[in-house]
């Protein structure tokens, strides 16, 4: 069985402008992605993401894009396990749905699954929850107040 986990949070933002600050790079950097984003989040395309506290650049391929409604990404696993990719690395899928509340507020929900069922497994999966719920309070200062939670956070 894989670990999986999910996560949500209410950002007082319409969806169109909570979901474009996910796929627009400039806009994820404000508040993600601390080394920086490059690449728009489009179905089929390979973006990466850099962060002060993990450097290097991660290469994100998108799987799917549905504006507004979700995103569905594929990462490389912070452990070592079976059923490596093609080029022998553990994948996970991140899932981010976008749902519109009645009062102009957005819900956020972020999956990730795909880990073993190991140490390694269960402890990447664990530090990935950590950051999927930093990004969503970072999100949702940025978005709200023009706040940058994470400058200085990490380096």
């Amino acid at each position: 069985m894989d670990l999986k986990f999910s996560v949500a949070g209410r950002i007082a933002k319409p969806v169109d402008e909570v979901f474009e600050a996910v796929v627009n790079p400039d806009r994820l950097s404000h508040f993600f992605t601390t080394g920086g984003a490059k690449g728009r989040l489009e179905t089929g395309a390979v973006v990466t993401w850099d962060f002060h506290d993990f450097p290097g650049a991660y290469p994100v391929r998108v799987v799917e894009v549905e504006r507004d409604k979700r995103i569905v990404l594929h990462w490389d696993a912070a452990e070592n396990s079976a059923e490596p990719d093609a080029e022998g690395k553990r994948q996970t899928t991140v899932t981010m749905t976008f749902e519109p509340l009645e009062d102009s507020r957005t819900l956020v929900r972020i999956s990730e699954e795909g880990w073993s069922e190991t140490p390694e497994g269960l402890k990447a999966s664990y530090g990935n929850c950590e950051g999927w719920t930093g990004m969503l309070c970072a999100m949702k200062v940025w978005l709200e107040h023009g706040l940058n939670l994470r400058e200085g956070f990490y380096k």
